[in-house]
């Protein structure tokens, strides 16, 4: 997780404690994206109530406030343990072996395919004609997937 991310989480959690940032990052040198999630569901004036509680951050940034939608990322363990079962895109900071070739040969950055495991330091993806596991330390992004 960023730090922006945890300085939007605790800056949020004083008035808006269910709301949860899924994730906010900085998309070009001018725009703050952030995706939230709530237990009742995002709509428009939940999202306005977090931009007004982020003014300071309007100065530098044009912010975009949104809900995940169905390709919602994950990036925290309880994300991924909430949907084991369901598809995901996970994209790597290093190359890491393909599991269904030997660590020799082909290597990739992405892979897709169903989540099948998440514990506190890695999940396990079913994908590429095998099964690979990835440590969070090593995942630069993920999401899931429409299936």
């Amino acid at each position: 997780m960023s730090p922006m991310q945890s300085e939007i989480e605790e800056r949020l959690a004083a008035t808006e404690p269910e709301v949860e940032v899924l994730l906010a990052e900085v998309v070009s040198d001018d725009t703050l994206r952030i995706y939230i999630d709530h237990p009742e569901g995002v709509n428009l004036a939940l999202c306005e109530r977090v931009t007004a509680l982020l003014t300071d951050l309007r100065e530098r940034y044009a912010l975009e406030v949104s809900s995940p939608g169905s390709e919602r990322p994950l990036t925290k363990p309880t994300h991924f343990r909430r949907f084991v079962g369901r598809r995901a895109r996970v994209r790597t900071r290093e190359p890491r072996p393909l599991p269904s070739v030997g660590a020799e040969a082909r290597r990739a950055k992405s892979f897709t395919g169903e989540l099948v495991g998440a514990t506190d330091s890695e999940i396990t993806l079913a994908a590429d004609g095998g099964v690979v596991a990835i440590p969070y330390s090593e995942i630069r992004r993920s999401n899931l997937v429409e299936e």
